[in-house]
């Protein structure tokens, strides 16, 4: 079937998909691939559209409205896409809530957003708090024929149409506001992720930055966006790249390493694939060179933040080293700057705060429930925003990085991850790829923990190669472990660097965006303070001129371990 490309001339998303609906109205939009539960379901362009008239209906009737807020507490499914667009089409905007959220977390949004409807998937509990009408999904998809509204409100380009919450990993959540001309800088910026007739294969949630800003570039492409089944399986991952005949594969690190080790690979048709796409944390270049040689295609890396929508990212031909140690370069629209505290451009080579400028970047953080319909009406917490958000339109991240001789971003660490070692700063981001080169270690993630004499230490929490647990193993020696771990990212960066402490878990906790929940590891670590035997909450030894310790830090020897509770 031939896609076509819906070209410029659009105001608004809704304007985008009325276009493909007329000129892409058979293509696929959406799949949910089977299950043991369930057959195969799939939903066209036209048929997306006509399920949003009708879900736009149902909103209608239930009180929402141009500048209301629709909650979507929803898992990645066809009824979230469609609940959106019906959503966009009111001139409502759409918060949605990933189900993984805690209560508090989930309760904070509601409280701050006051939405006018909230959509729960058929089974969850409704919490208390300001949830509006309730309606369920059972409710959303019996309506998908159902009568559209009597009318609909004249748009505007500015209108907000989305609030993206941040992973709430230092605090309550921050929402992050997009408009429909954000959205349309996003399309304009996807370069090489999308191509006319992609099918897209994403583990992505629905409620992340991912998803929520994409729809003007999925729908522009003419692109099919195939869920992956939740939980995710290797096994069930490589059956959907076959069947589906995927074109576009993304995943962190850790699905790929599942995949190419399982045995289905092996018998899996692959040769519709043209791009795999990684992210989220550093993928070994052993691992990207695996990819590339056993799929046949390019490898690539994308980088942003949940505020600035759009980033950096490498292209096809770059070499495997590029796409494993750094994240690219600024894409399409996107200008980047790194700066020091004073907000001074930092010398070629040296760290900086990532500071990022588009026109794909938020208008700002959520201020509460808007004054009234439109931009117009919409309220912007003006403190927060101006803290990361200045006037002439540069974000700054919570990234620290800097530029490798061919302009391509190095991520060095998180403002909110950084720990100062007896007065040097050390980036875990650093130090947790020498760690893993150990034989003996999968994974790791390094956190800084209070420390009564340096101030604050490094706490190596790794994940054992195999599954091990140590015992009769070359890692059964924690503090040789340790030893071998500090010897090996003394080689390669500077010694006060090396991880004081080592705590092997069976796995690391994630977030409900995926990515390793350090400020877990962290309470862990203080939370079991007291089983640790007296003098082993800190190194000893005399402390350097400048504040960190002497020489090689070799006075720094004991070691630990811990089996995970979790």
């Amino acid at each position: 079937m031939t896609v076509r490309q819906i070209e410029g001339g659009h105001g608004t998303v809704v304007d985008v998909l009325r276009a493909a609906a007329q000129v892409n109205g058979d293509v696929e939009a959406y799949v949910e691939p089977a299950t043991p539960e369930r057959p195969r379901e799939a939903l066209t362009f036209a048929g997306w559209d006509r399920a949003a008239d009708g879900v736009a209906g149902l909103l209608a009737a239930s009180g929402v409205g141009r500048g209301d807020v629709v909650c979507l507490v929803l898992p990645s499914s066809i009824a979230y896409a469609v609940c959106y667009a019906a959503a966009l089409r009111l001139g409502a905007i759409t918060s949605g809530i990933n189900v993984r959220l805690g209560a508090a977390e989930a309760r904070s949004i509601v409280e701050r957003t006051r939405p006018a409807v909230t959509v729960f998937d058929d089974g969850l509990d409704v919490p208390g708090g300001p949830v509006g009408t309730v309606l369920r999904r059972s409710d959303v998809t019996a309506s998908y024929g159902g009568p559209p509204p009597a009318s609909l409100p004249e748009l505007d380009p500015t209108d907000p149409v989305a609030v993206v919450w941040t992973s709430g990993t230092t605090g309550l959540p921050k929402g992050a506001v997009f408009d429909h001309t954000r959205l349309a800088a996003v399309a304009a910026g996807t370069d090489v992720l999308s191509a006319p007739g992609d099918r897209r294969l994403s583990p992505l949630p629905f409620a992340h930055v991912g998803f929520m800003t994409r729809p003007w570039d999925e729908i522009a492409h003419g692109v099919t966006t195939v869920l992956t089944p939740t939980p995710w399986r290797a096994a069930d991952a490589l059956a959907i790249l076959e069947a589906e005949r995927i074109t576009v594969a993304q995943g962190v690190p850790t699905q790929w390493a599942l995949m190419l080790a399982h045995p289905d690979l092996e018998r899996t048709d692959t040769s519709s694939l043209r791009v795999a796409g990684t992210g989220a944390s550093r993928v070994p270049p052993e691992l990207v060179a695996a990819i590339r040689e056993r799929l046949g295609v390019p490898v690539i890396v994308r980088y942003t933040s949940t505020e600035a929508s759009l980033g950096t990212g490498t292209v096809p031909g770059d070499p495997d080293e590029v796409v494993a140690t750094t994240v690219g370069r600024p894409v399409p629209g996107v200008e980047l700057s790194l700066r020091d505290d004073d907000g001074r451009p930092v010398g070629a080579g040296e760290v900086g705060r990532v500071h990022l400028r588009s026109a794909a970047v938020m208008r700002g953080y959520w201020g509460g429930p808007p004054t009234g319909p439109g931009d117009g009406g919409l309220v912007l917490d003006r403190t927060a925003t101006s803290a990361v958000l200045a006037a002439d339109g540069w974000l700054t991240t919570g990234d620290f990085g800097r530029l490798d001789g061919a302009g391509n971003l190095c991520l060095v660490g998180r403002a909110n991850e950084l720990y100062i070692r007896g007065g040097y700063n050390v980036y875990p981001a650093e130090v947790e790829p020498v760690v893993t080169t150990h034989p003996a270690i999968a994974e790791a993630a390094v956190v800084g923990v209070p420390d009564p004499v340096l101030g604050e230490i490094g706490v190596a929490f790794v994940v054992l190669a195999g599954g091990g647990d140590g015992g009769g193993s070359p890692a059964g020696d924690a503090g040789r472990l340790l030893a071998e771990v500090r010897a090996a990212v003394g080689e390669t960066l500077a010694d006060y660097k090396a991880p004081d402490r080592l705590v092997v878990v069976d796995a690391l906790p994630l977030t409900s965006m995926m990515k390793v929940d350090k400020r877990a590891l962290a309470d862990r670590w203080q939370a079991e303070a007291g089983e640790r035997p007296t003098g082993a909450a800190g190194p000893t030894g005399p402390m350097g001129p400048t504040g960190g310790t002497g020489g090689t830090g070799e006075q720094v020897t004991e070691a630990e371990t811990a089996r995970s509770r979790a």
